[in-house]
């Protein structure tokens, strides 16, 4: 027997706001995306069954993926940068956006203020890094980069999951 559908409607996946638990739950995957589902409810006080539930839910707004977080240097790409490029107009041209098929650009955001887009850049050296500016300049409408070379990193983290509802005690210096 066939059942018709076509008048049911679906119910989309609420986003509802991340509780305690939900953030736990995140910060634990965060750490490690491969502890078993017992291992998280043990750190966060759910079953794993519960913990389950909760991840399948979040996949489907809060979670992006799970992936390995790979060493720069390891990788064979020890120089890292920010490149800041100022374009005519808004710079998110069509050209432009093809820039993210290049593995050493790690991230672009669109941004206000006296540039139109960052870039998070790594190559494996000086020499890569002019030789992916020049590839910048050739597009229409860029009329400038200014490049901010990384000599240390003391945290490179993606998002985290957990509020801070109060700044920590920072004792402040004295004369």
């Amino acid at each position: 027997m066939k059942r018709e559908t076509k008048d049911v409607q679906q119910t989309a996946p609420t986003k509802r706001p991340l509780d305690t638990f939900d953030r736990k739950i995140l910060a634990a995957l965060n750490l490690d995306g491969r502890a078993t589902y017992a291992y998280i409810g043990e750190q966060v006080g759910l079953s794993a069954p519960a913990v389950h539930e909760r991840v399948k839910r979040l996949r489907r707004y809060a979670i992006k993926g799970i992936g390995a977080q790979l060493d720069g240097p390891a990788c064979g790409k020890n120089f890292l940068a920010f490149v800041h490029v100022d374009a005519d107009g808004w710079g998110k041209s069509e050209r432009m956006m093809g820039l993210r098929d290049l593995p050493e650009i790690e991230e672009m955001h669109s941004v206000a203020g006296d540039t139109c887009v960052i870039m998070k850049v790594r190559t494996a050296n000086a020499q890569a890094l002019e030789e992916l500016l020049a590839q910048l300049y050739v597009l229409p409408g860029v009329r400038g980069t200014k490049s901010y070379v990384v000599l240390s990193t003391y945290l490179e983290r993606g998002v985290q999951a957990e509020l801070t509802t109060q700044w920590p005690d920072v004792p402040l210096p004295t004369k």
